[in-house]
């Protein structure tokens, strides 16, 4: 079970990190104008924000299961960024758009924490 461990959370871990580096390094309008619709409506420091989230969620997934220090944090990683998604989801249901991935991303997260918590 942690080889499964393994594969889900870096394939989540690459996902969080390639959206939250690409949030906290280009502008609110770069973002929007490249389909992120959502960010024209924020404010540049939630946008911050939400990146920061998603990019210290995926070194919560890896790092304390690949250094073996308080591995309890890598399924918290997990609900937390399961929590992340639920607001995705609600914000994209309030703006009447697709909310595909949002989901897709909360249940290879919830999966994640499940495993985690089962490993454990």
């Amino acid at each position: 079970m942690i080889i499964a461990l393994w594969i889900v959370n870096a394939i989540l871990a690459l996902i969080f990190l390639a959206a939250g580096v690409m949030k906290l390094a280009r502008s609110r309008e770069a973002l929007a104008s490249s389909g992120l619709a959502w960010t024209a409506d924020a404010s540049p420091g939630t946008v911050k924000a939400v990146g920061a989230v998603e990019v210290a969620g995926a070194v919560g997934l890896i790092a304390p299961l690949a250094t073996g220090i308080a591995p309890i944090l890598t399924p918290l990683a997990a609900i937390g960024l399961a929590l992340t998604m639920i607001g995705a989801i609600v914000l994209h249901v309030r703006r009447h758009e697709r909310f595909t991935v949002p989901v897709v991303l909360l249940v290879i997260a919830a999966a994640s924490a499940a495993l985690g918590f089962a490993v454990r």
